[in-house]
């Protein structure tokens, strides 16, 4: 009976899955205020394990993944863009509040120009009203080309105007990049770039929120990244 006592005694003081996890996430957020995000992260991470419910814990982690982000830290910790929109979406969907304050946090300033984070604001490809708002406010890469990555980007400023990046593929002369600038028009959901001395190239943006063209293939929402 003294054992039974014992043990049950041991049971009742030992903390929840809930109470642990607002432990972790209160030490992660300690870390995080003294500059040591990658050990943040991993409190955060296991906040989130410990009670996948605590929805300021998913957050924590999206918003730490977006500062090692900025810092360029991206393959490390596998930063990219999906990861955080996949983490800031699961604290949303437990908490809507959370919203509000990632319209106002630097720290995910990274994923702003993606097709998530205009799923996040309401909009959606599938609706073709917004498909002028979305193409203006992505950057779009195309698919990644081994360790070169993605090579060509794709941005709408206003005015009609559209610039095509590109890095030159040239073991010779590494760095090196190039920019054009010309013009678009949207029909519904149907694009036609023109560039200067270049035939018009057509494309649309899909209702998944692709942009895919005749002749200058698929761009999407994030760039091809540690690719061997």
């Amino acid at each position: 009976m003294h054992r039974l006592l014992l043990l049950l005694a041991l049971i009742l003081a030992a903390p929840s899955p809930a109470q642990s996890a607002r432990a972790l996430n209160t030490e992660g957020f300690r870390l995080y205020q003294a500059g040591k995000y990658p050990e943040a992260l991993e409190k955060f991470e296991a906040a989130a394990q410990a009670d996948p419910k605590l929805a300021l814990a998913h957050y924590n982690a999206a918003a730490t993944l977006g500062v090692l982000r900025k810092k360029g830290e991206i393959c490390q910790y596998s930063a990219h863009r999906e990861t955080i929109l996949e983490r800031l979406n699961t604290a949303v969907r437990l908490d809507p509040r959370r919203l509000a304050r990632a319209k106002e946090d630097a720290d995910l300033d990274p994923i702003r120009d993606t097709v998530g984070w205009q799923r996040l604001l309401g909009r959606s490809p599938a609706k073709q009203a917004d498909v002028p708002e979305i193409l203006r406010r992505v950057t779009w890469y195309s698919p990644g080309e081994g360790v070169y990555g993605s090579t060509r980007k794709l941005t709408f400023p206003e005015g009609q105007k559209v610039v095509l990046w590109r890095r030159i593929v040239d073991d010779a002369n590494p760095g090196r990049t190039e920019e054009v600038t010309g013009t678009y028009t949207l029909q519904g959901r149907t694009l036609t770039l023109t560039f200067p001395g270049k035939k018009p190239v057509r494309g649309k943006m899909t209702l998944r929120g692709v942009l895919e063209f005749e002749e200058m293939g698929t761009f999407l929402d994030s760039p091809s990244e540690c690719e061997a």
